[in-house]
């Protein structure tokens, strides 16, 4: 097409065809320009499709992160409830001495200990500059949210860990004997709960077992002790409100994941 208004350029110049020429030569300027915008379209268009490719791939990635996250979450929060039950349960021995059992109270003193911290895969996509990928508003502002709402769930787990580390643990090493205790929970599985995949508790028993102590755990005098109930008390009312947190978390999950199905649908 430039060739035949050149053509025409050469023919009319000559015989000062001037008007007719100005309009072949406009009509070359906005072929040129059109050409231009055809091409920006098509880049466009190219880059359009490499960013959605991209953010399927990065939602694809997300929710296999997030459903890992909602998995560990909830192994966490059984945790919190075994330690609930069980704190709720020695107030009870506490109160009522009479139904008191001496294996049952070793087993909800171990239940006791642990401290059950959520550690989630966390993929930052705002520093890295990945979130702008993403279409929905929606998703965009939950995902932004992520880390301060694992931050709040975080804190109140440290906090009880801090205690029980300062605290819990010296006031039973001090008034009873925890090779009992430890030993009960292993038999009966409960540290299993903290392992990092669940082959790892294929082990025997007898292999982990630390045999009950040679020294004498007298429960009722631990039970008897105003610190004790006031320790059971600190460790109830702190896993309580970040098992509330936690719950909280769990739904803000379940949203994203929604999310990131219904982004993921629309590919």
């Amino acid at each position: 097409m430039l060739r035949v208004f050149r053509t025409l350029r050469q023919q009319l110049l000559p015989k000062n065809k001037f008007g007719k020429y100005l309009l072949y030569a406009i009509g070359e300027i906005l072929l040129v320009v059109i050409g231009i915008l055809i091409a920006l379209q098509v880049n466009t268009w190219n880059e359009g499709r490499v960013e959605k490719a991209e953010e399927q791939a990065i939602l694809r990635q997300l929710k296999t992160e997030f459903t890992l996250n909602l998995t560990q979450l909830d192994d966490k929060i059984k945790s919190k409830e075994a330690l609930m039950s069980s704190a709720r349960t020695l107030f009870d021995y506490i109160d009522h001495s009479e139904t008191r059992i001496q294996d049952s109270i070793d087993f909800h003193l171990g239940r006791t200990i642990p401290f059950p911290t959520f550690d989630p895969i966390v993929n930052d996509l705002a520093s890295s500059g990945a979130l702008r990928l993403i279409q929905s508003d929606s998703l965009k502002l939950m995902l932004s949210l992520w880390t301060s709402d694992i931050k709040n769930v975080q804190e109140d787990e440290l906090a009880w860990k801090f205690y029980r580390d300062h605290y819990y643990l010296p006031f039973l090493v001090e008034h009873y004997q925890l090779r009992t205790i430890r030993d009960l929970a292993i038999k009966s599985g409960l540290l299993n709960n903290f392992l990092i995949t669940p082959e790892d508790g294929g082990r025997k028993e007898e292999d982990q077992s630390i045999g009950r102590s040679v020294h004498p755990a007298d429960s009722d005098h631990l039970l008897s002790l105003p610190n004790f109930e006031d320790h059971l008390e600190r460790a109830l009312t702190s896993n309580t409100f970040s098992h509330a947190q936690s719950l909280i978390l769990r739904e803000k999950i379940l949203v994203i994941i929604d999310l990131l199905d219904g982004e993921l649908a629309s590919e």
